[in-house]
């Protein structure tokens, strides 16, 4: 540990990184299609502050971020929250509904659809913090989410191949065309 860093609880710590939490993601805001995963954000606002805590990062971020929706909300301001994603696919995930949450609305259950939500918050982000967003700009996916979800095998709904149905007892057959009822 330098002079410079200090360790500490993530409580002492959370009103500081708050503040440097909102800044990094003002600035993520500000360019167009920006994301930031939990890690890197949490590494930042770490090194911003000089406070440094060893309690591991899924235990305090999503109480970080949860108080940041609360001042995008009284604000008047999209969720700054959706900008932050998993390394691994690029995606909000499940903690989102926490901004469902706080502006009156019911949790997602489906992941795509959640996804999209978060991406067309993300949108009002970038035009509300100045990013240099074209006019005909449309709500996208991460680019990591793009890139695993086109890397996934298409999963094509299985073809159900159903018997011709008997003339004489009306039972369904099976494919073989006999029916074990008349024979």
């Amino acid at each position: 540990m330098s002079d410079s860093e200090t360790y500490v609880t993530p409580k002492v710590a959370q009103p500081y990184w708050a503040k440097h939490a909102y800044e990094v993601l003002v600035e993520t805001a500000g360019r167009y299609n920006a994301v930031i995963t939990y890690s890197e954000l949490a590494e930042e606002v770490q090194r911003r502050s000089s406070l440094w805590t060893h309690s591991a990062m899924r235990n305090w971020i999503g109480g970080l971020l949860a108080d940041l929706v609360k001042v995008n909300h009284v604000r008047n301001e999209p969720p700054l929250m959706s900008l932050v994603v998993h390394k691994d696919d690029g995606q909000v995930g499940s903690a989102y509904d926490e901004v469902l949450r706080v502006y009156g609305q019911k949790p997602i259950g489906d992941q795509l659809e959640r996804e999209m939500h978060a991406a067309a918050s993300r949108l009002e982000c970038y035009r509300h913090w100045g990013a240099d967003v074209p006019a005909d700009a449309q709500p996208t996916l991460s680019a990591r989410t793009r890139e695993v979800r086109e890397r996934q095998p298409r999963v094509a709904a299985a073809e159900v191949r159903r018997g011709a149905v008997c003339p004489t007892c009306f039972m369904e057959m099976p494919l073989s065309g006999v029916c074990v009822n008349c024979a």
